[in-house]
């Protein structure tokens, strides 16, 4: 069984920092891609950014030289470095990948909340 865990999500004022991990556990041969999705109330869910298992990024508009995703793949590990926040970024996160155990599957973990006061 493999999970995804999201932490480092809380209560910011607009214009400061968080940085959002996902933890990948379990039994599995390897992840390939990875992302952060988030869906704030009334909305439907969006993809935020994505990371390739070889480091290459992708950002929606409205996060790029804001936010930057990283990952670890020694710790299966993916990151969100989310700057100068806005209130518009308050949403639950959640992080998604594609793993490897005998063909691919797609995960998705429980979501971090995200809140930015103005």
């Amino acid at each position: 069984q493999v999970q995804l865990v999201e932490s480092g999500g809380g209560l910011v004022q607009a214009g400061g920092s968080l940085r959002l991990s996902c933890a990948a556990s379990g039994t599995f041969d390897g992840i390939q891609g990875m992302n952060w999705y988030r869906q704030a109330p009334g909305n439907a869910r969006e993809l935020v950014a994505s990371i390739t298992s070889a480091g290459s990024t992708t950002y929606i508009s409205a996060v790029k030289g804001r936010f930057t995703i990283s990952r670890d793949n020694a710790k299966n590990t993916m990151y969100l470095q989310m700057n100068s926040l806005k209130p518009e970024d308050t949403a639950l996160y959640y992080c998604n990948a594609d793993v490897r155990l005998r063909g691919l599957r797609n995960y998705w973990g429980q979501g971090t909340q995200v809140t930015v006061s103005s």
